[in-house]
C-alpha cells in the first residue's frame, strides 16, 4: 500500500510520496514545430458518448437519470453529427461498451462517418477503484467490443471521468494503444512515463476548463445546479482556442451529447467553429491523426 494505516501524509517518508508522485509523470514534449499543410493550429474536438452509462456504473436504476442520457442519442448525437457534417470537420467520439452494445448502428456511424472511435471504459467504471484484474479485464474487453461494432480497432483510450489508476497506463501500454487523453499535464501532446521509464504511450491532454460538463452538469439529489451560462462558456472555448492559435499549439475540446446537444447550447459549438475556420491556417483532425503526427514529427 502507498499509504501506511497509522501514518498521516504528512508523516510519509520521502521514498514513499516520491514513488507516488513518480508513478505516472509527462516526459518528453511531443509538440510539432509544423503541422500539416502548413497549418499553425490543430484542433481536435471530441465526444464522450456515456448516455445511460452515468447511472449504470453506480448500480442505479434511475428512469429519470438514464432519460437524460438517451436525450444523447436521440436528440445530440444527431445534432452534432448534422453540424460536423456541415462545416466538414473529424472528431473523437469516445464510447463505453456498453454504449456501443446499446446502440450499435450509432457507434458504427461514428466511424461511417469519418471519425474516430475511441475506448471510453466498460461501462463508464471508475478505475481507480477497480483491482488490477479487473481494470485489465474491462478495458480489454471494451477494445474487442468496439473493434466488433465498428469493424475497427480503437487506438486511443479516454478512461471514464478521466479516472486514472495507478495500472492504467501499464494495461494501456500492454495493449499497444497508441495514445491516451485523460491527464492534464500540458497543453500540447507529451509522452508518459511509468516509474520513470518512457512508455511510448502519448499523451493528448484535456483540462476541465475545456469540458461542458463543468459548466452544464446536473445532479438533482445531489445539489449539483449548471451555474455558467451558453455565451460564458463560449467565451472560455474561445479564449482557449485564441491563445492555442497564438502558441501555434493544439486546441483540444471535450464536450458530452447529453449536454452540448440541447438547442440553446449547441450554438456555442457551432459559432465556435465559425471562428476557428475563419482562420485559414487551422488544421482539424481526429485525436489519433493528431497523436500520429506528433510522433512522426518527433523523430
Amino acid at each position: 500500500m502507498d499509504r501506511a494505516p497509522d501514518l498521516e501524509p504528512w508523516q510519509w517518508p520521502e521514498e514513499q510520496w516520491r514513488r507516488i508522485v513518480g508513478r505516472v509523470r509527462a516526459g518528453r514534449t511531443l509538440r510539432p514545430e509544423t503541422w500539416p499543410g502548413g497549418a499553425r493550429c490543430a484542433v481536435a474536438l471530441s465526444f464522450d458518448v456515456d448516455h445511460e452509462t452515468n447511472e449504470l456504473r453506480d448500480g442505479g436504476h434511475s428512469i429519470g437519470r438514464m432519460s437524460q442520457g438517451q436525450y444523447g442519442s436521440r436528440q445530440g448525437i444527431p445534432r452534432i453529427l448534422s453540424l460536423l457534417r456541415r462545416h466538414g470537420v473529424p472528431a473523437s467520439f469516445y464510447v463505453p461498451a456498453v454504449v456501443a452494445l446499446l446502440y450499435p448502428d450509432e457507434v458504427k456511424g461514428f466511424v461511417d462517418g469519418g471519425h474516430e472511435v475511441g475506448i471510453h471504459g466498460w461501462i463508464h467504471e471508475r478505475n481507480s477503484v477497480l483491482p488490477l484484474e479487473a481494470e485489465r479485464d474491462l478495458q480489454m474487453r471494451a477494445a474487442d467490443t468496439l473493434e466488433a461494432v465498428t469493424g475497427v480497432r480503437p487506438v486511443g483510450i479516454r478512461t471514464p471521468s478521466w479516472d486514472f489508476s495507478p495500472n492504467t497506463l501499464a494495461i494501456t501500454k500492454e495493449m499497444g494503444l497508441l495514445y491516451d487523453s485523460s491527464l492534464m499535464a500540458d497543453v500540447d501532446c507529451y509522452e508518459l512515463m511509468l516509474d520513470g521509464v518512457p512508455t511510448g504511450v502519448t499523451e493528448l491532454p484535456v483540462e476541465w476548463i475545456r469540458d461542458d460538463a463543468v459548466y452544464f452538469a446536473m445532479a438533482r439529489f445531489q445539489g449539483l445546479r449548471p451555474y455558467t451560462p451558453p455565451d460564458a462558456v463560449f467565451d472560455i472555448f474561445r479564449r482557449e482556442f485564441d491563445a492555442a492559435y497564438e502558441e501555434g499549439g493544439l486546441f483540444q475540446l471535450t464536450m458530452h451529447p447529453h449536454m452540448i446537444g440541447y438547442r440553446s447550447r449547441m450554438w456555442i459549438l457551432d459559432t465556435l467553429v465559425d471562428h476557428i475556420r475563419g482562420h485559414a491556417d487551422v488544421w482539424f483532425a481526429t485525436h489519433a491523426d493528431i497523436v500520429r503526427h506528433a510522433n512522426t514529427a518527433s523523430l
